[in-house]
């Protein structure tokens, strides 16, 4: 028979051991009292102006400039390209598409996928505004402006 202070130490570490894992899962707030994980951007990453330099009939070497070099190019499906992204920030998904295109006698015949985020240019601006608040216009006098403002004579 197996002594109870034994029996309790044992139970008390496994608890502690298992602990650390349900904390990490089930509270990711408390995500930084665990093993570090990092942000992972993995494969190719499409923006919609990147989809719209695309016309139908344009060469392989033309879609390989406009997208870059695809993922997935299948022994089985050679007349069709995958470009495929995924971002996983502290171990979750938190993004992941697909887009792919179709040749036809090495030819763009067409090309599906989901929809892609806007250009890099425009999401720059619109994380600059959130972070920034309005941005400012080029009348805007700023600060400095303003202050002169107070001192200058009716």
């Amino acid at each position: 028979m197996i002594p109870v202070r034994r029996f309790i130490v044992v139970l008390a570490a496994g608890l502690a051991l298992a602990g650390c894992e349900t904390m990490q899962t089930y509270l990711p707030a408390w995500g930084s009292f665990g093993v570090y994980r990092m942000d992972i951007n993995q494969g190719n990453y499409i923006t919609q102006d990147m989809v719209d330099r695309l016309k139908v009939g344009q060469t392989r070497q033309q879609v390989r400039l406009a997208l870059g070099t695809p993922l997935v190019q299948s022994a089985f499906h050679e007349n069709r390209w995958d470009y495929v992204y995924q971002f996983r920030q502290r171990g979750r998904m938190v993004e992941s598409r697909q887009f792919a295109v179709f040749f036809v006698d090495d030819k763009l015949a067409r090309w599906e996928g989901d929809e892609m985020p806007k250009s890099v240019a425009d999401l720059n601006r619109a994380a600059a505004e959130r972070t920034l608040g309005k941005l400012p216009e080029a009348d805007d006098p700023g600060v400095l402006g303003w202050f002169v403002d107070l001192f200058k004579k009716p």
